[in-house]
């Protein structure tokens, strides 16, 4: 299982002595641009999930092209 944890710059140093400490944990940093990558990820399927619940109104594709 993967788990994404976030983390105060101050304590990451300690989070991962921690965690690595453990046989059985893999911890390993990513950068700023993935992390926010991810967030956009995750915001963009809540948004979906919540459009297929009819929370949402989705817009139609033609009218993102158009405004490109």
């Amino acid at each position: 299982m993967k788990v994404l944890v976030e983390v105060k710059d101050s304590k990451a140093n300690f989070i991962l002595e921690l965690l690595n400490n453990f046989s059985f944990v893999k911890a390993k940093t990513i950068s700023p641009a993935k992390a926010q990558l991810i967030e956009e990820i995750k915001d963009a399927v809540e948004n979906l999930n919540l459009v297929k619940q009819g929370k949402l109104k989705a817009r139609p594709a033609k009218d993102l092209l158009d405004e490109l």
